[in-house]
């Protein structure tokens, strides 16, 4: 794959294949939540679906990383896409046989702790099985994408590619998506379901349509190929690499405890915005517009942040904004300061990624890339699964005790706390010295 000075027209069909694909998980970010409250008020069933989503990074991430190291990684991004497709579809067209059965989106709002209507067995478990296939086919397509960007675009550009890919992303993920979908909802709900589905087979199509001018590394010739060895040895081979490396081993393990505190308040945000925030659907839309807002400032400002700040200060300052907000949110009853505090949480999250996910795209031989970068995720996404069941527990546990209110607020105590410790324990680890040597002696290992 030729790298040229320019992000180049095979990156814009990426981007826009990025955002495609994104306006539909938008759309999802409203649908699916709306689904799943209708389906059942029960707090830890709720979390069981966000289990089911991430549980794929936990199980499925290292072998996600061979395949990604042994074919084509823009074919297994289309034909990841693809196979969402279809799962969506299935979806939509379940939802749309038991449309009579669920309640309207209006008939939600502040419905309280479940007294209101039942768990439906039936839909629940299709929707359990659905997310896990999503997320099976989204630990490819991620671990692919990542790896596939290098192919595309030269290390000097990583860090503003990056920075376009994910403003993109954001922008449809959360400007547009989120109100689409709310607007879907007010119709016929299974609509959102339909939209989404079409969404990835655009996307699918764009990837397609990137042109191929240089044998990737991840296609060696078949008598390399034959060689390789099995793939427990391959993926021991990653998880060595990145063990190893004594900084990308620390930033793993940090951000698999950020993420497992992120999805300790985010599980059942969908209950509290329902029930202490009195959210409309729309008004639920614009919660993930108040993040979207910062993860496009965070997109479009992450290098430059980093330069004026120092790489090192800017992790630091994402591990605080973290902590800080979610204590906010769990002190709050608007829904606009609820958006704003994700506003400023996803800026320093995005800019964190920026930072991140560059240099590990630097400093990672791309024969390995695929893999180390399934090892790494499968630290940071695994844990979110963690998290998702700690959220129905943590609720369930606090509510013998307490009232609904302070259980529904407890998961963003735990988050706010949680995020200052690590911050008070792990930051002195995140130094921009560190970050400098990392990437210098990726430079010399890649022989750039």
């Amino acid at each position: 794959m030729a790298k040229t000075s320019k992000l180049g027209a095979n990156y814009q069909k990426l981007i826009g294949a990025a955002g495609i694909s994104n306006l539909g998980d938008g759309i999802g970010t409203v649908a699916y939540p709306w689904l799943a409250s209708a389906v059942t008020r029960n707090p830890l069933l709720i979390s069981l679906v966000v289990v089911a989503q991430r549980l794929p990074w936990l199980l499925f991430s290292l072998p996600a990383g061979v395949i990604t190291d042994r074919v084509d990684r823009a074919k297994l991004m289309v034909m990841s896409n693809l196979a969402r497709a279809g799962v969506t579809l299935v979806v939509a067209f379940v939802v749309l046989g038991r449309q009579g059965g669920l309640p309207g989106p209006d008939e939600l709002e502040g419905l309280g702790d479940g007294s209101g209507t039942g768990t439906d067995i039936g839909l629940y478990l299709i929707v359990i099985a659905a997310t896990v296939l999503l997320g099976i086919g989204e630990v490819l397509f991620d671990n692919a994408n990542q790896s596939f960007l290098p192919n595309i675009v030269s290390e000097d550009q990583l860090e503003k590619a990056n920075g376009r890919l994910w403003s993109v992303e954001q922008v449809a993920n959360a400007f547009v998506g989120p109100p689409l979908g709310a607007w879907l909802l007010l119709g016929v709900f299974a609509l959102p379901f339909f939209v989404d589905a079409a969404t990835f087979a655009i996307a699918a199509g764009l990837i397609a349509l990137i042109s191929v001018t240089d044998r990737s590394p991840s296609e060696p010739p078949p008598e390399v190929a034959a060689e390789r060895p099995g793939w427990r040895a391959e993926i021991k081979e990653g998880f060595l690499w990145l063990w190893h490396h004594p900084f990308l081993r620390s930033l793993a393990i940090i951000l698999g405890l950020l993420n497992l505190l992120a999805s300790v308040g985010a599980t059942t945000l969908v209950l509290f915005a329902q029930e202490e925030l009195s959210t409309t659907p729309a008004e639920f839309a614009f919660l993930s517009i108040g993040g979207a807002t910062g993860g496009v400032l965070g997109g479009w400002t992450g290098s430059m942040i980093s330069k004026r700040l120092g790489p090192g200060p800017s992790l630091w300052m994402t591990l605080g904004v973290g902590g800080v907000t979610s204590l906010i949110i769990a002190g709050t009853s608007s829904w606009i300061v609820v958006a704003a505090m994700f506003g400023l949480s996803t800026l320093f999250g995005t800019v964190w990624n920026v930072i991140t996910v560059s240099l590990r795209q630097s400093i990672i031989p791309d024969q390995l890339l695929g893999r180390v970068n399934s090892v790494y995720r499968f630290f940071a996404w695994g844990m979110i699964p963690i998290g998702a069941v700690s959220a129905g527990l943590i609720i369930a546990v606090v509510e013998l005790g307490a009232d609904r209110s302070t259980a529904l607020r407890s998961p963003w105590i735990v988050a706010g706390i949680g995020q200052l410790l690590i911050l008070l324990i792990g930051g002195k680890r995140l130094t921009t010295a560190r970050i400098e040597a990392a990437r210098a002696a990726g430079a010399g290992t890649n022989g750039t």
